[in-house]
């Protein structure tokens, strides 16, 4: 499957890529037609840093007091914190970056050395990958829980421009990749033609099947 894979550079900084790879794959909430490789975005410290000061510049006159990173985006995180604290109307602050932690029932909490970040605060959501917007919809109910306010929400790659009345911004949107398609799993033209799923994927990466 790895020798089907394509680079897709962005049409802001041409340091930062990602790769896709067509196919039939499957993820929790829906059936698309490319995996979306991420990986260099979110261990590279070199790609996440210039990954980051393209979000930020996003962000220059939104308070932001906390950065929640899901999908492995923590690096990210970082560096998005260091940029949006050297510029604009975050200039000097000290913006903390958490992660929320899985239950048994598969619900995002924070515990509560970590509540503290959230309670009260401006929050930008961050993710690495917005296909349908379910996780986004579940992590703002994290984030309402513990009295958060959404500020802002930013993605690595999106398919959607907005949830709960607030732009996603994001990197690489759908249109940047060749037809690209999202179908929830009933509704999926591959399974009606008989074509197999290749994989199963997440924000981990993908199992082949």
């Amino acid at each position: 499957m790895e020798n089907r894979i394509q680079t897709i550079t962005s049409n802001k900084n041409s340091r930062i890529k990602i790769g896709i790879i067509p196919g039939h794959f499957a993820t929790n909430h829906s059936h698309v037609n490319y995996y979306v490789d991420m990986t260099s975005i979110k261990t590279s410290h070199k790609m996440a840093n210039e990954a980051a000061k393209e979000l930020a510049g996003t962000y220059s006159s939104t308070h932001i007091d906390t950065i929640i990173c899901l999908e492995g985006t923590e690096m990210l995180g970082a560096f998005l914190a260091e940029s949006l604290a050297s510029q604009g109307i975050n200039n000097g602050s000290d913006i903390a970056v958490v992660t929320p932690e899985l239950n048994m029932n598969n619900q995002m909490i924070f515990r509560d050395n970590t509540q503290k970040q959230i309670w009260g605060k401006q929050v930008l959501l961050l993710i690495s990958s917005a296909s349908t917007g379910k996780s986004i919809v579940r992590a703002v109910d994290c984030l309402k829980y513990y009295n958060g306010s959404l500020a802002a929400i930013g993605a690595i790659f999106s398919a959607i421009k907005e949830s709960h009345n607030i732009p996603v911004h994001a990197i690489f949107y759908a249109e940047d990749l060749p037809k690209y398609d999202s179908y929830s799993p009933s509704t999926c033209p591959m399974c009606a033609d008989g074509r197999k799923v290749d994989a199963l994927i997440n924000s981990f990466g993908y199992s082949k099947i």
